[in-house]
């Protein structure tokens, strides 16, 4: 399909340059080629670049008018490129190096390019000859004879039309023939040459059809461009993230350079409200930054000296330097719109199907036309100028192109949607399952837990206070490296406690707790059983609370007894609740327990709700926690089995039983963090990490990563899924059926040209398009009511 002319946009990757097998020296360039824009008119540029020796490899992706190609440098140039690409009847721009290629055509002025401008005036000349033909009948006077047919004042304007909105229509033909593609262009080309000849070779005019077909077909054609472009408008804006140019300090000063001349270790001065340009790290400054661009978080995150920044995202208010750490090709925002390009050239199963199916239905239709042709006058009596009609609107409708773009529009359309909500889909295929899952498991700690361990509970016992247990603990745990003895570190400093008596003999009792001498006094943190171990009887143990701030459970049996049991109740009861004990005292007296746990995750329940409200049937969660922190946990979220004690293997032997559990039609989606659960990720039917923004093993292990480190997303991502799937199957039958009956109408004089024209091809084509772009209609925050 051919549009109007579109200028260059920077594009800051390198241009990649490598050792073939051979020894040959490899490079690799992209052109934009904004007039390819469906799957046939990508068969045409295939087919003229596999002409070329010396080319390695080529890719063509329709839905972002992008072609990328590898090749021997030392037999094949740029220009070699360029000039294959214009013998398939376009014209690239960029890819002088990749340093200089364009990421995607820019916004395009689809009706004053140079052929909306012949379009229009085809329209006036085809106007003007209907006036002539029906009203001013008195003016349509012969003018002549063409190959010994009489020519009128209409027919003359007829072929005007056809002269200024043919052309483009001719030379895209011209093109298909010779790369012989049996496309749209090629069809219309015989259609509006097989009017023109049967008027000479019939006696009876057809010009007003040819002219139609000139007119009608361009002005489907600039329909479609205008419909495909606001489809990749979605990808255009992720590129537009990041700015052109950024800020940096050198010796003092401050230079304002293009971001593929920033390198690591610059500098990069960003003032508030300005896009931070490349991923680094704040090194003076702090302020508030809004990362959903990238992480799709909708509250601003404050960023403080040693803090990770994202390129892409906004500065919101104070004034920041950072440091960058990655090139310009090489950071988050440029990973991500890598992906997505590359997920949206990746074929689902259905676009398979279509594709081979498109490959039967054109050779149909065209069989189909030509019998219509030859059998009408025989079998309903119609003349042969009428049965040339009818086989040239039968041409119109055999191409396939909106019944082929039904299914790439709508996953380009899914995926760049959520990747502008903080969810990254690799490929169509992922998003085609992941609608279709009838079970999501889930890890525990990281995913439905904070996967940092907390401070929960402290119970002060024999007089003590919250504020004296949290000293002893700490000054027991400061020299511990172990994760409880952190986290108990870290509550005694939030609580503002110090004062912290002399350390001393500290010793670490591997798998039990810490000993050592505080104030010269010995003193012990640790499971029960450490205190047993040293004779300590725990059946009866005063406590108080005076002073102390204890848990529901231990005021519940303080105000019963005033006394704790703490084997029989207190204990069992925090470890019910998956919690871990931790008891603080000397050899003689036990001055309090502390409760430590990773922390269930504030949106996991109201995800896992949300999941099942949304169709998912099962929910599991696979830990290698023991038993009764996994069901603590499990009962929490409301998940509707766990499984405790797995290692990885079994991890990966429990997802592969529940994919076998699966329906053939549905699949089991697997939640993690993207390294630990790698296995499980891979096992499943679709691997979902979380966290993955700047993590690069997350990006590459799963099929759809959550780039911030929130659960929430996962509702959104299924709901979007789900509907993908919806608008696909919705824009294939659709596109099929309705081609399906204007063909059946045609034998029968039912379906005049124009229509063919109008409602098989533009239409359809700008159905499928905008019934796609109601996918970005589906927000994080409420899938509920934009749901499509």
């Amino acid at each position: 399909m051919t549009t109007a002319d579109s200028g260059p946009q920077e594009d800051r990757r390198p241009e990649r340059r490598e050792r073939g097998d051979d020894g040959d020296r490899d490079a690799a360039a992209s052109f934009d080629v904004p007039d390819m824009d469906c799957p046939t008119c990508a068969g045409k540029v295939e087919s003229a670049l596999d002409r070329v020796e010396g080319i390695r490899s080529r890719e063509t992706r329709p839905t972002t008018g992008r072609v990328t190609v590898s090749y021997d440098e030392e037999r094949v140039s740029q220009e070699d490129l360029v000039n294959a690409i214009e013998d398939a009847g376009y014209t690239p721009v960029g890819g002088e190096d990749e340093d200089a290629a364009p990421e995607m055509a820019d916004g395009r002025e689809i009706w004053t390019s140079k052929r909306g401008i012949k379009t229009w005036i085809s329209g006036a000349f085809l106007a003007v000859g209907l006036a002539v033909e029906f009203l001013l009948v008195a003016w349509n006077a012969p003018v002549g004879s063409l190959l010994g047919t009489e020519l009128f004042v209409a027919d003359a304007l007829f072929l005007l039309a056809v002269a200024s909105g043919g052309q483009a229509i001719l030379r895209d033909g011209y093109y298909s023939a010779r790369n012989l593609n049996l496309d749209i262009d090629f069809l219309m080309s015989v259609a509006i040459l097989g009017a023109l000849l049967a008027s000479v070779g019939f006696g009876e005019a057809l010009y007003f059809e040819a002219a139609t077909l000139a007119f009608l077909f361009s002005v489907a054609e600039l329909l479609e461009d205008e419909a495909m472009d606001r489809a990749r408008n979605s990808m255009r804006e992720l590129m537009d993230l990041s700015p052109n140019e950024a800020t940096i300090k050198r010796g003092g000063d401050e230079e304002t350079v293009p971001v593929a001349a920033v390198t690591p270790g610059d500098v990069v001065v960003v003032r508030p409200g300005e896009k931070i340009p490349m991923d680094g790290e704040v090194i003076e400054g702090e302020s508030a930054v809004n990362q959903a661009p990238i992480t799709g978080e909708s509250v601003p995150v404050d960023k403080t000296v040693g803090d990770e920044v994202y390129a892409g995202t906004i500065n919101e208010g104070g004034y920041l330097e950072i440091r960058v750490t990655a090139t310009a090709s090489d950071n988050t925002l440029s990973r991500i719109v890598e992906l997505v390009e590359d997920a949206g050239a990746k074929q689902t199963e259905r676009e398979q199907f279509v594709e081979r199916f498109a490959s039967y239905y054109t050779p149909v239709v065209v069989a189909f036309a030509i019998l219509v042709t030859l059998g009408t006058p025989f079998v309903f009596g119609v003349g042969w100028p009428t049965a040339v009609v009818y086989g040239l609107t039968l041409l119109v409708l055999a191409c396939p192109c909106a019944f082929v773009i039904s299914t790439p529009v709508s996953v380009v359309s899914g995926i760049t949607s959520a990747a502008k909500n903080g969810v990254l889909i690799k490929g169509g295929k992922h998003l085609e399952a992941m609608g279709a899952v009838d079970a999501v498991a889930f890890d525990k700690t990281g995913t439905l837990t904070t996967g940092e361990l907390a401070v929960t509970d402290v119970v002060p016992l024999n007089g003590n206070t919250e504020a004296d247990v949290l000293r002893c603990a700490r000054g027991l745990e400061q020299r511990s490296e172990h994760p409880v003895g952190e986290a108990i570190v870290a509550a005694a400093a939030d609580a503002g406690i110090d004062g912290v008596d002399e350390v001393a003999e500290f010793e670490s009792l591997t798998g039990k707790g810490v000993r050592a001498d505080l104030g010269g006094t010995p003193h012990l943190a640790g499971k029960p059983g450490l205190f047993e171990e040293f004779g300590f009887d725990l059946s009866h143990v005063h406590a108080t609370t005076d002073g102390g701030v204890v848990t529901k459970t231990a005021r519940r049996l303080c105000e019963r007894n005033n006394c704790l049991d703490l084997l029989d109740d207190t204990v069992p009861e925090l470890q019910a609740e998956g919690k871990t004990v931790i008891l603080v005292g000397t050899e003689d007296e036990l001055e309090g327990v502390i409760a430590v746990a990773d922390e269930v995750r504030p949106e996991a329940e109201r995800t896992i709700a949300r999941l099942k409200d949304l169709g998912v049937e099962r929910t599991v969660m696979l830990t290698g926690d023991n038993e009764r922190t996994a069901r603590a946990i499990a009962e929490r979220v409301g998940v509707d089995e766990f499984r405790a004690e797995l290692l990885p293997e079994e991890k990966v032997a429990a997802l592969r039983e529940l994919v076998e559990e699966s329906p053939d039609d549905g699949g089991v989606a697997m939640v993690g963090d993207g390294v630990n659960d790698a296995p499980a990720l891979a096992t499943a039917t679709v691997g979902i990490a979380m966290g993955a923004a700047g993590t690069d093993t997350a990006l590459e292990t799963a099929d759809v990563a959550l780039m911030a480190d929130d659960l929430s997303k996962l509702p959104y991502l299924y709901e979007l899924a789900h509907d993908a799937n919806g608008v696909i199957r919705q824009n294939i039958w659709a596109s099929l059926g309705i081609k399906a009956l204007l063909a059946i109408g045609v034998p029968f004089g039912l379906v005049p040209i124009w229509l063919a024209v109008l409602a098989g091809d533009a239409g359809m084509t700008i159905g499928v398009t905008g019934n796609a772009m109601r996918l970005s209609r589906v927000r994080p925050d409420d899938t509920t009511q934009t749901s499509v």
